[in-house]
Protein backbone atom coordinates (compact mmCIF):
# COMPACT_ATOMS: atom_id res chain seq x y z
CA UNK A 1 0.00 0.00 0.00
CA UNK A 2 1.29 3.47 -0.84
CA UNK A 3 2.13 5.85 1.99
CA UNK A 4 -0.23 8.83 1.96
CA UNK A 5 -2.08 11.28 4.16
CA UNK A 6 -5.26 9.73 5.54
CA UNK A 7 -7.84 12.56 5.79
CA UNK A 8 -10.49 10.18 4.56
CA UNK A 9 -9.96 7.28 6.95
CA UNK A 10 -13.38 6.06 8.08
CA UNK A 11 -15.13 8.17 5.45
CA UNK A 12 -16.67 7.38 2.05
CA UNK A 13 -16.61 9.28 -1.26
CA UNK A 14 -19.19 8.65 -3.99
CA UNK A 15 -18.03 9.38 -7.55
CA UNK A 16 -20.31 9.45 -10.58
CA UNK A 17 -18.89 8.84 -14.04
CA UNK A 18 -16.12 6.91 -12.31
CA UNK A 19 -15.43 4.40 -15.07
CA UNK A 20 -13.03 6.60 -17.06
CA UNK A 21 -11.37 9.98 -17.45
CA UNK A 22 -11.39 12.61 -14.71
CA UNK A 23 -13.96 10.63 -12.71
CA UNK A 24 -11.63 7.64 -12.53
CA UNK A 25 -8.74 9.86 -11.47
CA UNK A 26 -10.84 11.56 -8.80
CA UNK A 27 -11.83 8.18 -7.38
CA UNK A 28 -8.16 7.21 -7.19
CA UNK A 29 -7.20 10.48 -5.51
CA UNK A 30 -9.87 10.18 -2.83
CA UNK A 31 -8.90 6.54 -2.24
CA UNK A 32 -5.23 7.53 -1.95
CA UNK A 33 -6.22 9.76 0.97
CA UNK A 34 -7.95 6.96 2.80
CA UNK A 35 -11.55 7.35 1.63
CA UNK A 36 -13.60 4.28 0.87
CA UNK A 37 -15.23 4.85 -2.51
CA UNK A 38 -18.58 4.20 -4.15
CA UNK A 39 -18.06 3.98 -7.90
CA UNK A 40 -21.08 4.90 -10.03
CA UNK A 41 -21.33 4.73 -13.83
CA UNK A 42 -23.13 2.83 -16.57
CA UNK A 43 -20.31 0.38 -17.39
CA UNK A 44 -20.26 -2.08 -14.52
CA UNK A 45 -17.35 -4.13 -15.85
CA UNK A 46 -15.10 -1.06 -15.81
CA UNK A 47 -16.25 -0.18 -12.30
CA UNK A 48 -15.42 -3.68 -11.09
CA UNK A 49 -11.92 -3.41 -12.56
CA UNK A 50 -11.40 -0.02 -10.92
CA UNK A 51 -12.72 -1.32 -7.60
CA UNK A 52 -10.11 -4.10 -7.64
CA UNK A 53 -7.38 -1.61 -8.49
CA UNK A 54 -8.42 0.76 -5.71
CA UNK A 55 -8.64 -1.98 -3.10
CA UNK A 56 -5.33 -3.50 -4.08
CA UNK A 57 -3.45 -0.23 -4.28
CA UNK A 58 -4.83 1.65 -1.28
CA UNK A 59 -6.44 -0.96 0.95
CA UNK A 60 -9.78 0.84 1.14
CA UNK A 61 -13.27 -0.49 0.46
CA UNK A 62 -14.64 0.03 -3.04
CA UNK A 63 -18.36 -0.38 -3.72
CA UNK A 64 -19.80 -0.57 -7.22
CA UNK A 65 -23.20 0.64 -8.38
CA UNK A 66 -24.20 0.64 -12.05
CA UNK A 67 -26.57 3.51 -12.81
CA UNK A 68 -27.48 5.72 -15.76
CA UNK A 69 -28.06 9.28 -14.60
CA UNK A 70 -30.10 9.94 -17.73
CA UNK A 71 -32.82 8.05 -15.87
CA UNK A 72 -34.67 10.61 -13.71
CA UNK A 73 -35.09 7.97 -10.99
CA UNK A 74 -31.35 7.27 -10.73
CA UNK A 75 -30.29 9.94 -8.18
CA UNK A 76 -32.92 8.88 -5.66
CA UNK A 77 -32.11 5.22 -6.30
CA UNK A 78 -28.44 5.88 -5.57
CA UNK A 79 -29.32 7.73 -2.37
CA UNK A 80 -31.70 5.00 -1.21
CA UNK A 81 -29.15 2.29 -2.02
CA UNK A 82 -26.53 4.01 0.13
CA UNK A 83 -29.03 4.22 2.99
CA UNK A 84 -29.92 0.55 2.58
CA UNK A 85 -26.25 -0.43 2.68
CA UNK A 86 -25.68 1.86 5.70
CA UNK A 87 -22.99 3.81 3.85
CA UNK A 88 -22.97 7.49 4.86
CA UNK A 89 -21.56 9.61 2.05
CA UNK A 90 -18.97 12.12 3.28
CA UNK A 91 -17.74 13.28 -0.13
CA UNK A 92 -19.72 13.56 -3.36
CA UNK A 93 -18.11 13.94 -6.77
CA UNK A 94 -20.55 14.82 -9.55
CA UNK A 95 -18.45 14.02 -12.60
CA UNK A 96 -20.73 12.20 -15.06
CA UNK A 97 -21.14 14.18 -18.26
CA UNK A 98 -20.81 14.39 -22.02
CA UNK A 99 -21.77 16.65 -24.90
CA UNK A 100 -24.14 16.39 -27.85
CA UNK A 101 -22.24 17.81 -30.85
CA UNK A 102 -24.02 19.34 -33.79
CA UNK A 103 -26.23 22.37 -34.15
CA UNK A 104 -29.07 22.45 -31.62
CA UNK A 105 -31.65 22.68 -34.40
CA UNK A 106 -30.38 19.47 -36.00
CA UNK A 107 -30.43 17.25 -32.91
CA UNK A 108 -33.20 15.20 -31.35
CA UNK A 109 -34.77 16.82 -28.31
CA UNK A 110 -34.58 13.48 -26.47
CA UNK A 111 -30.77 13.70 -26.66
CA UNK A 112 -30.77 17.25 -25.30
CA UNK A 113 -33.22 16.35 -22.54
CA UNK A 114 -30.99 13.47 -21.47
CA UNK A 115 -28.00 15.84 -21.31
CA UNK A 116 -29.95 18.23 -19.07
CA UNK A 117 -30.93 15.32 -16.83
CA UNK A 118 -27.35 14.08 -16.47
CA UNK A 119 -25.48 17.37 -16.24
CA UNK A 120 -27.97 19.69 -14.54
CA UNK A 121 -30.85 17.91 -12.82
CA UNK A 122 -28.92 14.91 -11.49
CA UNK A 123 -26.07 17.10 -10.23
CA UNK A 124 -28.49 19.36 -8.37
CA UNK A 125 -30.54 16.46 -7.02
CA UNK A 126 -27.55 14.53 -5.71
CA UNK A 127 -26.31 17.67 -3.93
CA UNK A 128 -29.81 18.16 -2.52
CA UNK A 129 -30.01 14.55 -1.33
CA UNK A 130 -26.55 14.11 0.19
CA UNK A 131 -25.70 17.63 1.36
CA UNK A 132 -28.04 17.79 4.39
CA UNK A 133 -26.61 14.57 5.85
CA UNK A 134 -23.10 15.95 5.51
CA UNK A 135 -24.09 19.11 7.34
CA UNK A 136 -25.82 17.14 10.10
CA UNK A 137 -22.68 15.03 10.65
CA UNK A 138 -20.41 18.09 10.53
CA UNK A 139 -18.31 17.00 7.56
CA UNK A 140 -18.80 17.09 3.81
CA UNK A 141 -16.91 17.61 0.58
CA UNK A 142 -18.65 18.12 -2.78
CA UNK A 143 -16.81 18.41 -6.10
CA UNK A 144 -19.00 19.35 -9.05
CA UNK A 145 -17.09 18.91 -12.30
CA UNK A 146 -17.77 21.92 -14.49
CA UNK A 147 -15.48 23.22 -17.24
CA UNK A 148 -13.50 26.18 -18.47
CA UNK A 149 -16.31 26.37 -21.05
CA UNK A 150 -18.60 27.58 -18.26
CA UNK A 151 -16.50 30.76 -18.03
CA UNK A 152 -16.48 31.45 -21.78
CA UNK A 153 -19.17 32.66 -24.18
CA UNK A 154 -21.11 29.96 -25.96
CA UNK A 155 -19.88 28.49 -29.22
CA UNK A 156 -21.77 26.98 -32.14
CA UNK A 157 -22.52 23.32 -31.56
CA UNK A 158 -22.68 21.42 -28.30
CA UNK A 159 -25.15 24.13 -27.37
CA UNK A 160 -26.16 23.00 -23.89
CA UNK A 161 -22.72 21.88 -22.74
CA UNK A 162 -21.26 25.25 -21.75
CA UNK A 163 -24.70 26.35 -20.51
CA UNK A 164 -24.89 23.35 -18.18
CA UNK A 165 -21.37 24.00 -16.91
CA UNK A 166 -22.22 27.64 -16.17
CA UNK A 167 -25.14 26.35 -14.11
CA UNK A 168 -22.85 23.99 -12.18
CA UNK A 169 -20.42 26.81 -11.38
CA UNK A 170 -23.11 29.18 -10.09
CA UNK A 171 -24.86 26.45 -8.10
CA UNK A 172 -21.59 25.40 -6.50
CA UNK A 173 -20.77 28.97 -5.54
CA UNK A 174 -24.18 29.35 -3.90
CA UNK A 175 -23.95 26.03 -2.06
CA UNK A 176 -20.48 26.92 -0.83
CA UNK A 177 -21.97 30.01 0.82
CA UNK A 178 -25.01 28.17 2.16
CA UNK A 179 -22.84 25.59 3.92
CA UNK A 180 -20.45 28.05 5.52
CA UNK A 181 -19.88 27.12 9.15
CA UNK A 182 -21.05 23.52 8.58
CA UNK A 183 -17.65 22.09 7.53
CA UNK A 184 -19.17 21.22 4.15
CA UNK A 185 -17.01 22.47 1.29
CA UNK A 186 -18.38 22.74 -2.26
CA UNK A 187 -16.06 23.22 -5.23
CA UNK A 188 -16.73 23.65 -8.94
CA UNK A 189 -13.88 22.07 -10.89
CA UNK A 190 -13.23 23.82 -14.22
CA UNK A 191 -10.68 21.97 -16.34
CA UNK A 192 -9.81 22.87 -19.89
CA UNK A 193 -8.67 20.27 -22.40
CA UNK A 194 -7.84 17.10 -20.47
CA UNK A 195 -6.50 13.83 -21.84
CA UNK A 196 -9.45 11.41 -21.54
CA UNK A 197 -12.10 9.57 -23.57
CA UNK A 198 -14.38 12.61 -23.59
CA UNK A 199 -13.50 13.79 -27.09
CA UNK A 200 -13.63 10.28 -28.54
CA UNK A 201 -17.21 9.91 -27.30
CA UNK A 202 -18.06 13.38 -28.59
CA UNK A 203 -16.61 12.52 -31.99
CA UNK A 204 -14.38 15.60 -32.19
CA UNK A 205 -11.01 14.03 -31.37
CA UNK A 206 -9.54 15.01 -34.75
CA UNK A 207 -10.53 18.65 -34.31
CA UNK A 208 -9.31 19.10 -30.73
CA UNK A 209 -6.06 17.27 -31.44
CA UNK A 210 -5.05 20.23 -33.59
CA UNK A 211 -4.88 22.50 -30.54
CA UNK A 212 -1.43 23.18 -29.03
CA UNK A 213 -0.16 20.73 -26.41
CA UNK A 214 0.19 23.65 -23.98
CA UNK A 215 -3.62 23.69 -23.69
CA UNK A 216 -3.81 20.08 -22.48
CA UNK A 217 -3.51 18.68 -18.95
CA UNK A 218 -3.25 15.17 -17.56
CA UNK A 219 -6.31 13.83 -15.75
CA UNK A 220 -4.43 12.87 -12.60
CA UNK A 221 -3.09 16.41 -12.23
CA UNK A 222 -6.59 17.86 -12.62
CA UNK A 223 -7.91 15.41 -10.02
CA UNK A 224 -5.20 16.20 -7.46
CA UNK A 225 -5.83 19.92 -7.86
CA UNK A 226 -9.56 19.33 -7.38
CA UNK A 227 -8.96 17.37 -4.19
CA UNK A 228 -6.68 20.04 -2.75
CA UNK A 229 -9.18 22.76 -3.65
CA UNK A 230 -12.20 21.14 -2.03
CA UNK A 231 -10.22 20.31 1.10
CA UNK A 232 -9.17 23.96 1.31
CA UNK A 233 -12.73 25.20 0.77
CA UNK A 234 -12.06 26.86 -2.60
CA UNK A 235 -15.45 27.41 -4.32
CA UNK A 236 -14.16 27.46 -7.92
CA UNK A 237 -10.91 26.15 -9.37
CA UNK A 238 -9.82 26.64 -12.97
CA UNK A 239 -7.02 24.19 -13.71
CA UNK A 240 -3.79 25.50 -15.19
CA UNK A 241 -2.31 28.97 -15.61
CA UNK A 242 -3.17 29.17 -19.29
CA UNK A 243 -6.81 28.26 -18.66
CA UNK A 244 -6.98 30.87 -15.90
CA UNK A 245 -5.57 33.40 -18.34
CA UNK A 246 -8.16 32.48 -20.98
CA UNK A 247 -10.98 32.88 -18.43
CA UNK A 248 -9.51 36.25 -17.43
CA UNK A 249 -9.43 37.40 -21.05
CA UNK A 250 -13.05 36.34 -21.50
CA UNK A 251 -13.98 38.63 -18.60
CA UNK A 252 -11.95 41.70 -19.54
CA UNK A 253 -11.92 41.79 -23.34
CA UNK A 254 -14.79 43.50 -25.17
CA UNK A 255 -17.55 40.93 -25.48
CA UNK A 256 -18.00 41.49 -29.21
CA UNK A 257 -14.37 40.54 -29.72
CA UNK A 258 -14.63 37.45 -27.52
CA UNK A 259 -17.77 36.30 -29.31
CA UNK A 260 -16.05 36.77 -32.66
CA UNK A 261 -13.24 34.52 -31.46
CA UNK A 262 -15.72 31.89 -30.27
CA UNK A 263 -17.49 32.02 -33.64
CA UNK A 264 -14.37 30.50 -35.20
CA UNK A 265 -14.54 27.52 -32.85
CA UNK A 266 -16.28 24.74 -34.77
CA UNK A 267 -15.07 21.65 -32.90
CA UNK A 268 -18.57 20.89 -31.57
CA UNK A 269 -20.49 21.78 -34.71
CA UNK A 270 -20.21 18.30 -36.22
CA UNK A 271 -23.13 15.89 -36.15
CA UNK A 272 -22.90 13.26 -33.42
CA UNK A 273 -21.24 10.11 -34.83
CA UNK A 274 -24.20 7.96 -33.74
CA UNK A 275 -26.44 10.00 -36.02
CA UNK A 276 -29.43 12.17 -35.18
Amino acid sequence: METTRMEGKGRTALVTGASAGIGRELALVFASHGFDVVLVARREERLEALAQEVQGKYGVKAHVMAADLADPAAPRRIFDEMAARHIPIDALVNNAGYTVPGFFRDTHWADQAALIQVMVTAVAELCHLFGPGMAARGYGRIVNVASLAGHLPGAAGGTLYSASKSFVIKMSESLSLEYQGKNVHVTALCPGFTYSEFHDVAGNRAEVSKFPKALWMEGDVVARQAYDAVMAGVPVIINGRLNNFLAFLARVLPQMRVRAMMARNERNAKVHPRGI
